[in-house]
């Protein structure tokens, strides 16, 4: 292997950056924190670092100036950031463009979590895209959690998910329904015994904590956070990324988790209640796509189906 030195002191390998090291180094430039970032990736901070450091090398430039107090990108880390985004982007693209050209495009594919597989605007809308196109199918995808729908809507797997608001940045969604949003508290709690609570009786509860890769505005609508009232919200340490792992932690540990009030429905459960939030605005289930994709034709029959359905809900009638 060539390698060669250059004035700043750092050797370069020879070999090109892979694209999971740019990811890393896009990560920790929004955190600039090790362990926050590492926390992210799922990576210990020595593996993080290494991995930071062998980028440096192959690169040759320092691309981070850290202290036992701080971590900052150096005037070069800063002039190549938009370049790694440029190719981590372009990285993307060519994956979801293999994957859609394993799997093909003739046909329209829909993900949805089976906790939600069942809702009738979800029933519907499936129903209604196959009747108006049976050529799109639609084949539906069944994923584990929301966090796995976007994860399958950024590689290409599927076209669009079926999901609650609110969503990531660079999504475009069409709500289908509006629904209260409920508390779950263990049947333990004296909360139980009530018939309905405000937001200002759930200050000293904490809220289960949502897996680190959650975006922020998703994490804060389902802990209500902020509160009407200025009160701090504390988070539990959990990891939560699944809703039946957040209900079974409500169970079992006696913080709180705020959820559609679909899930009463769908999950009930003796070691649980399901309370109306009477000061708690509701929260909306729709479908999702990437924003760049909105005109491709195959997902013009399910635009248009979901724009007639939201159309005719009671909560927009």
């Amino acid at each position: 292997m060539c390698e060669l030195w250059i004035d700043c002191g750092f050797m370069i390998s020879g070999e090109d950056p892979t694209a999971h090291q740019l990811r890393l180094l896009l990560t920790l430039a929004e955190e600039l924190h090790f362990g926050r970032a590492a926390s992210r990736l799922y990576l210990t901070q020595p593996a993080l670092s290494q991995q930071i450091r062998s980028l440096e090398q192959r690169l040759g430039v320092q691309l981070f100036a850290r202290t036992s107090r701080r971590v900052e990108l150096t005037q070069a880390g800063q002039e190549l950031l938009p370049l790694v985004k440029n190719v981590v982007d372009a990285a993307d693209e060519l994956r979801a463009a293999a994957v859609r050209s394993a799997t093909g495009t003739g046909r329209l594919r829909l993900g949805v979590c089976e906790s939600f597989g069942s809702l009738a605007a979800t029933r519907a809308v499936i129903a209604e895209v196959a009747a108006a196109r049976p050529d799109l199918g639609p084949d539906v995808l069944v994923a584990d959690s929301f966090l796995e729908q976007l994860a399958m809507l950024k590689e290409g797997a599927i076209d669009a998910a079926f999901v609650y608001l609110p969503v990531p940045e660079g999504l475009h969604s069409q709500p289908l329904t509006v629904e209260p949003r409920l508390v779950c508290v263990s049947a333990g709690d004296p909360l139980a015994r009530r018939s309905s609570v405000r937001l200002a009786d759930l200050a000293g509860h904490p809220v289960v904590g949502l897996a680190p890769e959650t975006f922020p505005a998703g994490r804060g609508f389902w802990a209500a956070d902020p509160r009407p009232d200025g009160s701090a919200v504390r988070y539990t340490s959990h990891q939560v990324a699944r809703l039946e792992s957040l209900l079974s932690t409500v169970a079992l540990g006696g913080p709180i988790a705020f959820v559609p009030s679909t899930a009463a429905g769908l999950y009930p459960r003796q070691d649980l209640r399901y309370l109306p939030v009477d000061d708690l605005p509701g929260c909306e289930f729709g479908v999702v796509w990437p924003a760049t994709d909105r005109d491709q034709p195959h997902l013009s029959a399910l635009h248009e189906v979901t724009r007639r359905f939201w159309a005719g809900s009671p909560a927009t009638g």
